[in-house]
């Protein structure tokens, strides 16, 4: 059984076309701060077009094209590209961006917000440096007796877009037995794909004796995968970036896998696995929705305004 949806999400989409539309209108090299997502082969295919990825700016020559990445990045950033004259296109998630703007306007309010997600994440470390006075990082349920607030009748509480959906309402659960008050964003942080991916493995996971799923170490949403695959009553589950990967002493004793894969995972690496599989003996994949996907962002503005102009090199 192969879930559905999976794969490539909307802004993960964006991001990608960003840096491929970026290097075909301005030639190559094109700088993208961090991974634009968390695929090693999406990079490393962007690589071999003549993107360049890098830490920090400093490793961006003055005047050059940089791309910021999906998860997002804190004002701090865009100063500093303003400040060394680079050519910047935000290819931040517009979900992220959202997050964004809710951390801004709590601020203003002078609330204290309570950022559940995980330390070091780029998305964390984006969402945190709008508002770095007022903000303070939950990463886990159990962090949640420790805290300390100035009001407890003015704070909220923000979440990392990427997350377990079940941990973090477990999250803001015990957010809310400590702080009766607290105060919910606008609308729920945790993006739809990544909702509606967990939901389809959940699905299909209690029928399954294994569970793979395709995604990188590095994306947080794939990992969730598989703990919610666990969670939701598979026998076992896996991680791995490729068919490759696949040990097969994971297969000893199975007859049913469930196949998935995270919103950065281009589907031509679920196929690969799902094509191994059939060389084990196991039969053809059917596919089980959970429900459709439509949504489409544009790209940047930075970028539609060029493209209307024609390729710059023309």
């Amino acid at each position: 059984m192969v879930a559905a949806p999976r794969g490539y999400c909307a802004g993960v989409d964006r991001a990608v076309i960003t840096v491929e539309k970026a290097l075909d209108t301005y030639g190559p090299p094109i700088y993208v701060r961090k991974q634009i997502v968390h695929n090693r082969h999406v990079v490393e295919d962007l690589e071999a077009r003549g993107a360049i990825f890098v830490d920090e700016l400093d490793a961006v020559p003055a005047g050059a094209t940089v791309v910021f990445s999906a998860h997002g990045v804190s004002p701090a950033v865009h100063a500093e590209a303003a400040d060394r004259r680079l050519k910047a296109i935000d290819a931040t998630c517009p979900l992220v961006t959202k997050v964004h703007h809710e951390a801004k306007r709590f601020a203003r309010d002078d609330v204290d917000i309570l950022l559940i997600g995980h330390a070091g994440h780029e998305e964390v470390e984006g969402t945190s440096g709008e508002a770095p006075e007022h903000i303070t990082l939950v990463e886990r349920p159990e962090d949640v007796d420790a805290l300390e607030v100035r009001d407890p009748s003015r704070v909220a509480w923000l979440s990392q877009t990427t997350l377990s959906v079940d941990e973090t309402l477990e999250t803001v659960s015990r957010l809310r037995q400590k702080f009766p008050l607290l105060i919910d964003p606008p609308s729920d942080d945790i993006c739809y794909a990544t909702s509606n991916r967990q939901a389809a493995i959940k699905q299909i996971a209690r029928h399954s004796d294994l569970v793979i799923v395709v995604g990188s170490a590095n994306s947080s949403n794939s990992v969730r995968l598989v703990e919610v695959a666990l969670e939701a009553g598979a026998k076992a589950a896996y991680r791995v970036d490729n068919a490759g990967e696949i040990d097969d002493a994971w297969l000893d004793g199975v007859d049913n896998v469930g196949v998935t894969s995270g919103a950065s995972v281009p589907d031509d690496l679920v196929h690969g696995v799902l094509d191994f599989l059939v060389t084990r003996g196991f039969p053809g994949a059917t596919e089980e929705r959970l429900t459709e996907e439509s949504l489409v962002f544009a790209l940047p503005p930075e970028l539609r305004r060029d493209l209307r102009k024609g390729a710059i090199n023309d």
